[in-house]
């Protein structure tokens, strides 16, 4: 399936909950290692070069950003983990607010993980798989920058990565910020998770709020 983008606007940035926006629509959370290219994914699925600041520096999103897409549907960009070059003690206080986050928000449906392709999971994946799963959240994990490789590379690497995400709800989605593959995928794994068919018109009346 796919999903006609007419509008995507920042709405705020927050870190309590206090300052969390009222926009009283379904949400989906995308969080990752700091260098796995979120941001870029983020506007691809909008199809905006730069609704999501991007940065060759990892780390750039130390806030939670919430965007609105079609004025039916949030995205919430959280904080990347695992950037070495900040504090313990910052590094901390993003998992804290990830972990409020998670415990907090009623209108979040779903939380996209995502993973490099490249790279094997690491033991902040799997703790942060573990966080999202003890708070009853579907989850959606997403490899990416899988134009890197062949096909055939492809499938073999996302059967190792499978081995260790046995808390995974679904296969993950294969995704390319470069080319676009796997933006259709990922919209028809969203719309499941809060109850839309993404290329209906009339998607207003069935978003369960």
């Amino acid at each position: 399936m796919s999903m006609k983008i007419k509008t995507a606007t920042f709405v705020k940035s927050a870190v309590v909950p206090e300052d969390y926006p009222d926009t009283g629509v379904p949400e989906i959370a995308f969080v990752g290692r700091s260098n796995v290219g979120k941001s870029s994914l983020i506007n691809k699925m909008v199809q905006r070069k730069a609704l999501a600041k991007t940065s060759s520096t990892p780390g750039k999103t130390r806030l939670i950003n919430f965007f609105l897409v079609n004025g039916l549907i949030g995205f919430v960009d959280l904080p990347g983990y695992g950037y070495a070059k900040v504090s313990k003690t910052e590094r901390e206080s993003w998992g804290v607010m990830i972990d409020r986050f998670l415990s907090r928000r009623r209108e979040l449906k779903g939380v996209v993980l995502i993973q490099d392709i490249r790279r094997d999971q690491a033991d902040m994946d799997r703790k942060m798989i573990e966080m999202i799963r003890r708070h009853g959240i579907p989850l959606i994990i997403v490899l990416t920058k899988a134009d890197k490789f062949t096909r055939g590379k492809q499938n073999e690497r996302v059967k190792k990565i499978i081995s260790s995400s046995e808390l995974a709800d679904r296969k993950p989605v294969l995704f390319s910020s470069q080319t676009g593959a796997g933006r259709d995928e990922l919209w028809e794994a969203i719309g499941e998770l809060i109850g839309i068919e993404t290329d209906d018109p009339g998607m207003k009346e069935r978003v369960n709020n």
